[in-house]
């Protein structure tokens, strides 16, 4: 790639990492190399399991408990795992393996306070030219949004949860 950009995928509705799967899988189709960090989590997510039959170009690592956080009191493994994920994302995006780097729940890592801000922005600021980079998660910080090249926020308009219904295996992990 010659020129990557920095995108952030944010606001409070379904769809940031889905969106960041499906641009993975397109570059991974025209032959770039993908590595995924899923920070905050530790659940088996189908796409796991999808990335699994594309071993050479599409890879993801998860940095996480199967647990949720509660804002502003994280666990000490909580931490511990979140700031291995980001030595992981360090190397991978200097690595020159990987086209496209996701950073997939960032936002939400850094708004919960299991990471500093401080500590991701050297990775936005210093990526080589030609990755492109992909934030997501809900409540993207300032910090990043100033940084990104591309912006999208997902809205909340309906969603089953708000009935009660629960995470459903295929569409929701």
């Amino acid at each position: 790639m010659e020129k990557g950009f920095v995108q952030v995928y944010t606001g409070d509705g379904k769809g940031k990492t889905t969106a960041a799967l499906g641009l993975g899988m397109r570059a991974a189709g025209w032959g770039f190399n993908v590595f995924m960090v899923q920070f905050l989590k530790g659940r088996k997510y189908g796409e796991i399991e999808a990335a699994k039959k594309f071993p050479e170009s599409f890879k993801i690592v998860q940095s996480g408990l199967d647990t949720f956080v509660k804002r502003g009191e994280p666990t000490e493994e909580d931490m511990r795992l979140a700031h291995n994920g980001i030595d992981i994302a360090r190397k991978a995006i200097m690595s020159s393996k990987y086209d496209v780097v996701i950073l997939d729940e960032i936002n939400c890592a850094v708004d919960l306070g299991v990471i500093g801000v401080e500590e991701v922005i050297p990775l936005v600021d210093g990526k080589p030219e030609s990755v492109e980079l992909i934030l997501t998660g809900r409540g993207a910080p300032e910090d990043f949004l100033d940084r990104a090249d591309i912006i999208t926020e997902m809205k909340n308009i309906r969603h089953c949860f708000d009935r009660g219904i629960k995470m459903r295996k295929g569409i929701e992990y």
